[in-house]
């Protein structure tokens, strides 16, 4: 199932962007095992987003969109609307 997700870092106060075609839970597993790369820095990483796409195009665009707004504010947004969605 496509969705974006960003996951979070306590330890670093960081935010993760990023999409898959994979369940979010088996793509934040692979992100808490030892490899190389950004999330290999920490081991707290948790869901703080998600959004299913109807295709993979769809949340890579998001994904990107994201990614290009190089925005604390607009990140924290858009997971303010998240948290809202599921407890509304």
């Amino acid at each position: 199932m496509p969705s974006t997700y960003i996951l979070y870092s306590a330890s670093l106060d960081r935010y993760y962007i990023g999409s898959t075609d994979k369940s979010v839970e088996e793509r934040l597993a692979k992100h808490l095992t030892n490899h190389d790369g950004f999330t290999a820095k920490a081991k707290d990483w948790e869901v703080v987003y998600c959004k299913i796409h109807d295709t993979i195009a769809e949340a890579r665009f998001q994904e990107s969109s994201i990614k290009r707004s190089k925005s604390r504010k607009v990140i924290q947004a858009l997971i303010r609307d998240y948290e809202a969605s599921k407890s509304g």
